[in-house]
């Protein structure tokens, strides 16, 4: 099956993460991560884990115009590169980067049982933590996505079992890119 080569700007910023050695999210996850955001029609996005901007723009392009995505990136480095993709798609008016500590942004993120979808893809020792801060800011039927999945160590197996048993979500794995783990809530 041949799939259709992504924007040239996508495919820049897989080049220019390979080359400096910086983890992103996988070209199979980024296509699905616009599936779903067009397929809802998802006006507000939060993400944990900018990195070079990559899943960012994926999302970004397929929000309807009143869309919005939040990404938070404590590491400036990264995110000034980011911008600088936002700003040469166009869409850096309605993405809002934020350079703090995930954890620290949640608790005062203002978009309360509100978000359609929540795309998380950073520290994987720090999963559950950031599974227990976003679920309050997803509207019901709002997606919780997870890349990473599939990693063997004892830490992740754990929070994959926890992921899915959880009693407020619709949760599977996918094994798309490097494990993808999505969930809805369902109350």
């Amino acid at each position: 099956m041949t799939e259709l080569e992504p924007h040239p700007l996508l495919l820049e910023i897989e080049q220019h993460a390979r080359k400096d050695g910086v983890s992103s999210t996988s070209r199979e996850t980024g296509r699905l991560l616009s599936v779903l955001v067009h397929a809802m029609q998802a006006n507000r996005i939060l993400e944990i884990g900018t990195a070079y901007g990559y899943a960012t723009l994926w999302m970004a392009m397929a929000q309807p115009p009143a869309g919005r995505v939040w990404t938070i990136e404590p590491q400036t480095e990264r995110s000034d590169i980011a911008r600088g993709y936002f700003r040469r798609s166009r869409l850096d008016g309605r993405i809002e980067v934020l350079n703090t500590p995930a954890l620290e942004s949640l608790r005062t993120f203002p978009q309360r049982n509100n978000l359609d979808v929540v795309f998380v893809d950073a520290d994987r020792r720090e999963y559950r933590r950031y599974l227990d801060a976003v679920l309050p800011l997803l509207k019901l039927s709002g997606l919780v996505i997870f890349a990473g999945c599939d990693d063997p160590s004892a830490a992740m197996q754990s929070f994959d079992r926890e992921f899915l048993a959880h009693p407020d979500l619709d949760a599977t794995m996918l094994p798309i890119g490097s494990g993808t783990g999505i969930g809805a809530r369902k109350r």
